[in-house]
């Protein structure tokens, strides 16, 4: 290929002439662009120093101590003016603005939020802000009281149904109410059926309910937070209340969960008038509970069940429906169910092939299933101090006489 080949046609019809001033213009144009580049260069450094000092400040905010507040509001940006040069115009973009109220009792309204984005905040956060400016410089983590956060318990439970007997019809029922949403909420929405959102259960001391609970929440995977009523009962006006109201929040957070709540005739008795403060402080807290069981819907994976064995003396907002939906009684068990308590409790013993499990079930007659436990302990107890390795008959005959003797006469149960 030739030299003219390489060289366009309208360059070499130009006159010499022609040719010199274009080479001046092309020259004029890498100059303009260089002076471009030094000043963009100049301004990339001035830019660093300038990000730099802001660090420098970012991290003399972020000292600590914070002061703590609490998002209150988010609302959006009002219009600003164009002298109102000093908002950040990111933030005027973003369109939103926090309302802060701090423990120092101040209500501060932040056009721009500081160093956390509103969409990364919601009301009722936690955040620390800076004791001068107000600025919101980070989220802190939820504050729930130390006694709520030991409600929850750590180790999942392990409990199955082979390990409650002669409670059938219950386990039928609490299945239906708890363990079925939980796994399977189509078929709710399928009948277009909602769940039940807790679930009573009474009867006489010893008898399952909170065994039944830990196995629900075992065969629903669900975090199980177990309180008894009688810790809601505080010294000062409003502990309890604020109580239930962190124990609630903590269920939300650790859904799906089953909140598990015994005793609750210990402030779930009828209300009366009383002049004791006492006695008033347990109406508020009661009435904080009803509040929140109708603070959220049935279709969240959050189950409240509940034990008590009064169920004559709790108040009627309580027993309706919406609240606890479903109420299970769990009697005394009779011969059947007797039985396969014995069976349960005997199934990792020693037990000799001559022991007539149905003959020690008649003779427990209005035993409730912790005594029938405590008929198998026993026997194996007697067992032991005759440096036996095998339990015999005869244990176990000799052991009901012992539960019975320390059985406490004509006790009334409430059913």
């Amino acid at each position: 290929m030739s030299a003219s080949e390489e060289i366009p046609t309208d360059v070499l019809q130009m006159s010499d002439s022609q040719i010199q001033q274009q080479i001046a213009y092309l020259r004029q144009e890498i100059g303009f662009f260089e002076n471009n580049a030094r000043a963009l260069k100049h301004d990339i450094a001035a830019k660093k120093a300038e990000m730099k000092d802001l660090k420098k400040k970012i991290k003399l905010y972020r000292q600590l101590p914070y002061l703590v507040g609490t998002v209150a509001e988010i609302l959006d940006m009002p219009e600003v003016q164009e002298d109102k040069t000093d908002i950040s115009l990111k933030d005027v973009k973003e369109g939103k603005c926090v309302v802060v109220k701090t423990t120092t009792r101040h209500t501060m309204f932040l056009p721009v939020p500081g160093l956390i984005r509103s969409h990364e905040i919601v009301p009722g956060d936690m955040v620390g802000v800076n004791k001068d400016s107000y600025l919101i410089l980070e989220k802190l983590p939820p504050e729930y009281d130390t006694r709520v956060t030991a409600f929850e318990v750590k180790e999942k439970p392990k409990e199955s149904y082979t390990d409650v007997g002669g409670l059938d019809d219950q386990i039928k029922e609490l299945r239906e109410a708890v363990v079925l949403p939980m796994e399977q909420p189509e078929i709710f929405e399928a009948v277009g059926v909602k769940a039940p959102k807790g679930v009573l259960m009474h009867g006489p001391p010893g008898t399952g309910k909170t065994l039944l609970a830990r196995v629900c929440a075992a065969q629903a995977g669900a975090t199980f937070l177990k309180l008894a009523a009688s810790e809601l009962v505080q010294k000062y006006i409003g502990e309890g209340a604020r109580i239930v109201r962190d124990t609630f929040k903590l269920a939300r957070e650790k859904q799906p969960a089953i909140l598990f709540i015994d005793e609750l005739d210990a402030v779930g008795t009828k209300r009366f008038s009383s002049e004791v403060s006492g006695d008033r402080e347990v109406q508020r807290t009661m009435l904080e509970l009803l509040n929140q069981m109708d603070g959220f819907s049935s279709d969240d994976r959050i189950k409240v069940l509940a034990a008590t064995n009064r169920i004559d003396v709790l108040d009627p907002a309580l027993l309706r429906s919406g609240r606890f939906d479903r109420k299970i009684e769990f009697p005394l068990p009779k011969l059947s169910a007797r039985m396969k308590i014995l069976k349960i409790h005997s199934r990792k013993m020693n037990v000799s092939a001559k022991v007539n499990l149905k003959e020690i079930a008649g003779m427990c007659e209005d035993f409730n299933g912790a005594q029938l436990k405590a008929v198998c302990v026993e026997g194996g107890m007697i067992a032991l101090r005759r440096r036996a390795r095998i339990v015999e008959h005869e244990d176990y005959v000799e052991a009901v006489a012992q539960v019975k003797s320390k059985k406490v006469k004509h006790l009334k149960y409430f059913i």
